[in-house]
């Protein structure tokens, strides 16, 4: 069996690893990326893009092509008992991009790919998974199995591990997680735009006492929707729920919609729904980042709640730090690892687990003296001049 060879093996193909690859491919690295799938990407899933990934998109000529699609969200709307609490706007939160953008997944990972396939042609290899790792001093041995169920092998520089949180590398890497799993369970739908023409821009969140709704505008006219439930909601169970269904059965989108109305006074017409996903909520952070030349970004290194979007976006950043790390050491023929890149993408991963955590504590179901008090409280907060550093921090500028 004849062995290739690479520069840097990508394994994993969604949104982290095909950005890893333009990236690396914009370098003048030699890159293959592994994906198990066979199918184009489909499902809106992960919808938002911060600010500093849409910079890091821009060094690769990927941002406008992505803008072109895109939502632009100027401002965010706290909202409870049909009263608005609040406003944050975002225009200050970034000199290049005062906004945040929402595509659905499914575009963000075919552009990425288009992208990819321009700069590498051949680097993207589908329906090939990993199933061995052996390390040398100079090099990495990665064994596979292609689509047709043959096995392959692959000696790289450099492995990266962008296949999630259920990594595969990491796992062959012997590499443990620390973490914890949440009570709090959510579901999300995406439907079309029920919200008034003025708020159609916006982000809403709801903190009402039954729990938080938020909502965040897609392109097509259409609005994601995601709901805290409650604990006896057993037709929205997380383990009975598929993930991105793209025809969602008509009672649980009817369920989600009657959450919707109940706690926002605005209702969605189920018949639009084009996808829902139940999901559950855990925070786990790998031990190590990687182990000589293979090295973990992404939900592989940190898994973080999705509440608040940041999860897709910190695997870009884990990227755009990492690229310039892998070319340069593949030019000058250097090892790594790279302590301090290790340091500052834990830490970055930590600040950003406690920050959704904070999001999921503000909005849980509390009893209502409780809520009119986090209502006068949220008042206070987004009538501050500081509220513009909380649109910062909600934007990812720290990152």
């Amino acid at each position: 069996m004849t062995t290739d060879t690479t520069d840097v093996l990508v394994v994993g193909g969604g949104p982290v690893g095909l950005f890893l690859g333009v990236l690396l491919a914009a370098r003048g690295t030699d890159v293959q990326v592994w994906e198990r799938r066979t199918t184009d990407p489909v499902g809106s899933r992960a919808i938002g893009i911060h600010p500093p990934s849409l910079d890091a998109f821009a060094e690769v000529g990927l941002a406008e092509a992505v803008l072109a699609e895109a939502v632009l969200v100027h401002t965010g709307v706290a909202r409870s008992r049909g009263r608005v609490l609040g406003t944050l706007s975002f225009d200050r939160a970034s000199d290049s991009h005062p906004y945040v953008a929402t595509l659905d997944q499914h575009r963000t990972e075919t552009l990425l790919r288009e992208r990819l396939g321009a700069g590498a042609p051949s680097a993207l290899r589908t329906g090939t998974a990993l199933v061995g790792l052996t390390r040398h001093r100079d090099h990495v041995d990665a064994s596979g199995i292609d689509r047709d169920g043959r096995p392959i092998t692959l000696r790289a520089s450099f492995v990266v591990g962008a296949d999630g949180a259920r990594s595969v590398v990491r796992d062959l890497l012997g590499i443990g997680t620390t973490g914890r799993d949440h009570q709090d369970r959510y579901v999300m739908g995406d439907f079309a735009d029920p919200e008034d023409p003025g708020a159609r821009s916006a982000a809403l969140v709801d903190v009402g006492p039954d729990g938080v709704v938020e909502s965040f505008p897609l392109p097509g006219g259409r609005r994601r929707y995601v709901a805290l439930l409650s604990g006896d909601d057993a037709l929205m169970d997380p383990a009975a729920s598929a993930t991105a269904v793209d025809a969602p059965e008509t009672e649980r989108a009817s369920r989600l919609a009657e959450i919707v109305r109940a706690r926002t006074g605005v209702a969605p017409d189920a018949t639009t729904c084009s996808m829902l996903s139940a999901f559950g909520v855990r925070r786990r952070i790998a031990d190590r980042v990687g182990v000589g030349r293979v090295v973990l970004v992404g939900d592989a290194a940190h898994e973080i709640s999705p509440i608040g979007g940041q999860g897709m976006n910190l695997g870009w950043l884990d990227a755009a730090e990492l690229a310039p790390l892998l070319a340069d050491a593949v030019r000058i023929g250097a090892a790594g690892p790279w302590p301090a890149y290790a340091r500052r993408r834990q830490a970055a991963a930590r600040r950003a687990g406690r920050q959704a955590e904070a999001n999921m504590a503000l909005g849980r179901a509390v009893p209502d003296v409780v809520g009119i008090g986090r209502e006068a409280l949220l008042r206070s907060v987004l009538a501050l001049p500081t509220a513009r550093a909380l649109a910062r921090l909600y934007a990812m500028a720290w990152a």
